[in-house]
């Protein structure tokens, strides 16, 4: 459960979930009509795979809206998205530029709100277990802009495939389709696991789960904390952070702790290090102080 006070613009941040759904029932109520202005006069079987495939797409993503989990979190923050490209798609096909400010408009407010931190937070800590504070990591600058490239490739692969074979563009459409599912399967687990990404507060102590920069968990008891606080400039902690950009959080242990960095084909056993402090990236720096405040941690 969350112990912070949240200001204003926390407050503000709260409605983040509302602000996705209404736009994303908004894509749906009045954002149709480009999608079917895109496909009249083209055949039945073009006009049913899009009406088919976006309303698929649309409740896959309404349904991640409404049950908050981790993996419900990547499913709206991958598919929401889709929406634009939908909107692309369908100015290309000839829809007019009002009925694409109507698809476009409601899906960059539901995608913009599904992408803020305050969002990923209540999705994370809905799957929290018992008495314990989960705040998403800043996602690493490297495998941040690795994933936005790939969702680019393979957005475009998903929407189009159909379409084409639909179109009886056979085999490129085959190809496009292979691409897409070759892409979703391979891609999948590792968009999920920057959701998967948070440091948790809990009664025995703090968690650091980020299964993108260490081999495993790295728990630390609360008699191993030394002082949490924001990171000073020329401080030489330990950067567990990927490295991401932003504030970060240092945690200073009072005996000399170990933890592994993630397996890399340099490394393919891992990296163990040896620490006494270390860098963290929470998206709400001070959501994060405040809690270990009110969990009566060292905070400076």
């Amino acid at each position: 459960m969350s112990t912070d006070h949240a200001d204003p613009i926390d407050r503000f941040a709260r409605f983040s979930p509302w602000l996705a759904r209404l736009g994303w029932i908004l894509v749906a109520v009045v954002g149709g009509s480009a999608v079917e202005s895109a496909v009249d006069g083209r055949s039945a079987a073009v006009a049913w795979t899009a009406a088919i495939g976006g309303w698929t797409l649309w409740a896959v993503a309404a349904l991640g809206l409404a049950i908050a989990s981790v993996r419900s979190l990547t499913v709206v923050r991958l598919v929401t998205p889709l929406a634009l490209v939908a909107a692309i798609a369908a100015g290309i096909g000839g829809a007019t530029a009002v009925e694409l400010l109507l698809l476009g408009g409601p899906a960059i407010v539901a995608s913009a709100a599904a992408m803020t931190a305050e969002f990923g937070r209540q999705w994370v800590q809905a799957s929290a277990y018992g008495d314990e504070d989960r705040f998403p990591l800043r996602f690493p600058v490297g495998a941040g802009l690795a994933a936005i490239v790939a969702w680019c490739v393979w957005a475009p692969a998903l929407v189009a495939g159909p379409l084409l074979i639909a179109a009886q563009s056979w085999i490129v459409g085959a190809v496009v389709c292979l691409l897409a599912l070759v892409g979703g399967a391979l891609l999948g687990p590792r968009w999920h696991r920057l959701s998967m990404r948070w440091f948790v507060l809990v009664p025995a102590g703090l968690v650091v789960r980020d299964p993108v920069v260490l081999a495993d968990t790295f728990p630390l008891r609360t008699a191993q904390v030394a002082s949490i606080g924001l990171a000073r400039t020329d401080t030489e902690a330990a950067d567990l952070t990927g490295p991401a950009s932003g504030y970060a959080i240092e945690i200073a242990t009072t005996e000399s702790v170990t933890t592994v960095f993630a397996f890399t084909p340099a490394e393919p056993n891992g990296k163990a290090i040896h620490l006494r402090s270390f860098l963290i990236a929470p998206s709400r720096p001070g959501q994060v102080l405040r809690s270990a405040t009110a969990r009566n941690l060292p905070v400076t």
